[in-house]
């Protein structure tokens, strides 16, 4: 079910013009609780919507699946939907899913994972990816196209947005959340729900920087390139290089900087 994401105010602007009382449309943000099969493995701060693909694609990332395959998904958890004002979503996989290790604490709409240990775990448990990488004249086209698109960006001024686009450039699937990592695993969700992972030929933008989490949930989705519209981080740029994962930071116009090794 989808909700309101905006939310419409009033605010003071102050200008040239002096003090001036104008409407204001603001993001929405809420709890939502993510359980598998039943149990609670997360809790972060999202934009409503596509809350489905959100559980599923964070689920798919963060290992918890695995080999398991997803049955449904649904509302409600240990209540209906609408008392848990839709924000608790159960991805059921009829208990094929390894028992989960809940998360200490809510994550935040911008926490990935972390840690020596989980970084370790992440290099043991996904392979390099074997794919061609992206030509660099698709990759500017694609980062062009999708800047253009993000809906809620442009309402609000406050989401960051989430892309998958095809070797020819073309759009595919956007989506835009309050959180980072959300927007990025409402797009994953979305494939993985569709049966199209391993993303083998999409390429995956981001509004965002390119941090360590993003070139994780990319490498596990299976896409051959990350493009992020601000910089890498230097763990993003060695888990890049280990994952075979081609990645472009300050993607804007015509521009971009890949930073793989030759």
């Amino acid at each position: 079910m989808a909700r309101g994401r905006t939310k419409h105010v009033f605010t003071h602007r102050v200008d040239s013009d002096g003090l001036r009382r104008i409407p204001d449309e603001l993001i929405v943000e809420e709890p939502m609780s993510i359980r598998l099969d039943d149990e609670l493995v997360a809790t972060t701060m999202r934009t409503p919507g596509d809350d489905f693909e959100l559980a599923a694609g964070f689920c798919f990332t963060e290992g918890l699946l695995r080999e398991a395959e997803i049955k449904s998904v649904r509302y409600c958890g240990q209540g209906s939907a609408s008392e848990s004002e839709y924000n608790d979503v159960t991805v059921d996989t009829a208990g094929t899913a390894a028992a989960p290790t809940p998360r200490l604490g809510p994550s935040s709409s911008s926490c990935g994972i972390c840690g020596t240990e989980a970084i370790e775990q992440l290099y043991n448990r996904l392979n390099k990816l074997e794919v061609e990488p992206f030509d660099l004249s698709t990759i500017s086209a694609a980062a062009s196209e999708i800047t253009d698109q993000q809906a809620l960006f442009t309402a609000t001024g406050t989401v960051h947005a989430a892309a998958a686009f095809n070797r020819k450039g073309d759009l595919v699937l956007l989506r835009e959340d309050i959180g980072r990592h959300n927007a990025v695993d409402k797009v994953i969700g979305r494939l993985l729900l569709d049966k199209k992972l391993p993303a083998k030929d999409l390429g995956l933008w981001v509004s965002s920087r390119a941090s360590f989490e993003m070139v994780q949930k990319a490498w596990a989705a299976g896409f051959p390139a990350l493009v992020a519209v601000s910089g890498p981080s230097a763990l993003a740029v060695e888990t890049a290089n280990r994952a075979g994962l081609q990645l472009a930071g300050f993607a804007r116009g015509s521009r971009l900087n890949i930073y793989n090794k030759d």
